[in-house]
Parts: C-alpha cells; sequence; structure tokens
C-alpha cells in the first residue's frame, strides 16, 4: 500500500519531519516526509496496510505542539521505496 498525505496547519517548526520519520521506521514503512513551501507537510508511506494506516491516522495529531488543521490524503501505487527520508 501506498499514501500521499498533505497536513496543513502549524505544522512546521515543531519536529512533525523527525517525528514521522521515527514512527516510520519503527513500523517498518518506507518513504519520505518533507516540508512544503506552503507551510505543509508532505509524506508518502510505503508498507503493509496496517502500518501506512497508523501513520496516517497519526498524521491527524501529529507530535506534541503541532496543530493540524486538515489532513489530505490519497492512494498511489507502490513503488518499491526502500528506506525512509527526511527532505
Amino acid at each position: 500500500m501506498r499514501k500521499r498525505v498533505v497536513v496543513h496547519g502549524r505544522v512546521q517548526g515543531v519536529f512533525f519531519r523527525d517525528s514521522t520519520r521515527q514512527r516510520a521506521e519503527a513500523a517498518g514503512v518506507t518513504g519520505w516526509v518533507a516540508n512544503r513551501p506552503d507551510g505543509t507537510v508532505e509524506a508518502v508511506f510505503e508498507g503493509n496496510d496496517e502500518a501506512v494506516e497508523s501513520l496516517v491516522r497519526w498524521m491527524h495529531d501529529g507530535p506534541r505542539g503541532a496543530d493540524v488543521d486538515r489532513v489530505e490524503v490519497g492512494d498511489e501505487d507502490p513503488e518499491g521505496l526502500s528506506g525512509f527520508d527526511v527532505r
């Protein structure tokens, strides 16, 4: 399974990317997470359904200090990524 997630709100400068990386690595999910110029955080998750869905649910709250307004989630075809990168 592969999901692309864009998180809106106060999500930059609150360790959102690093917290996402830690959770993804712990869950065995591959992909990446990045700050976007418009102030959002974008992530791509690939892995088993349960692990990916768990990360997507967590993105609705994020780390302490984040204030998530809304989350966009889209399905994509898996690419067979390896590792998890912070961009």
